[in-house]
């Protein structure tokens, strides 16, 4: 067997272990990994709730807009007129469901809410165009961006990456996912966050810096997106912390709302 054929064969043997994975999740045997060519199981996929349908979405990647409304820009110590907004990552596994309930996180005494919208993919490319943008995607939510506060500041004053402060267990809470085909695109409408009950965030998805087209247009120079990629939007101003037992509860119109219990 040439080289070519032999690539084209260990391909496609991967191929057919990944479906079965997706298929079969967690009870995948040892035994039975071993013989699709891995040393352990597959890690289970990640993905979430479509309302009205019994099928989920699957998540391939998790990128978060940075200071995207002006005023959250401004009191993060930024100037919008000469800083532009910017992308960070998370992984995947850090969307959970929103009614699990979010434990709070170790390696940190300050734990931040952000609430933002999300939007996920069904399709994807290269320097997509902005006019283009729209047609790939699948549906919009409602999430919350969890953060180390003082791991982030930590971070800042000696000029290292985030990672740690955004991208830990669990920390993208989301709720269901709402289908452009019958609920159209979310772009404009109240955002807004409360703990306890208190209003903390109260915004408009119009008064992003990049919109949704922006946003997708910019993100594909960088990176060629696909189908189960997400976009973190960014957060309004109003930002804060909670403890445990606190209630958070986000929403967006036309996007229902979520509520997480810091636990």
């Amino acid at each position: 067997m040439n080289n070519k054929n032999e690539s084209r064969r260990k391909f496609l043997t991967g191929s057919a272990a990944v479906a079965g994975a997706t298929v079969m999740g967690a009870a995948i045997q040892p035994s039975l990994a071993q013989e699709q060519g891995y040393v352990f199981n597959p890690p289970a996929v990640t993905s979430m709730e479509i309302v009205g349908s019994s099928e989920r979405f699957p998540v391939r990647r998790v990128f978060c807009l940075g200071r995207n409304y002006r005023a959250h820009a401004i009191e993060s110590g930024d100037n919008p007129d000469e800083t532009p907004p910017f992308f960070f990552i998370k992984p995947r596994d850090a969307v959970v469901d929103s009614r699990d309930g979010f434990p709070y996180p170790s390696m940190t005494s300050e734990l931040r809410y952000e609430g933002e919208m999300i939007v996920a993919l069904k399709s994807g490319g290269s320097n997509i165009s902005e006019a283009d943008a729209l047609d790939h995607v699948y549906a919009y939510g409602v999430g919350l961006d969890m953060t180390r506060e003082d791991r982030q500041h930590e971070a800042q004053a000696l000029s290292r990456p985030w990672a740690i402060s955004k991208s830990f267990d669990k920390s993208a809470p989301c709720g269901p996912l709402y289908p452009v085909e019958n609920h159209g695109h979310a772009i404009s409408g109240r955002i807004w966050l409360s703990v306890n009950g208190d209003i903390k965030q109260d915004s408009d998805l119009d008064l992003q810096r990049w919109s949704v087209p922006q946003g997708i247009a910019i993100l594909s120079r960088h990176y060629e997106l696909t189908a189960g990629d997400i976009i973190m939007t960014g957060t309004p101003e109003g930002i804060g912390l909670v403890e445990k037992g606190d209630v958070i509860r986000t929403g967006i119109d036309n996007l229902g709302e979520i509520e997480v219990r810091v636990i």
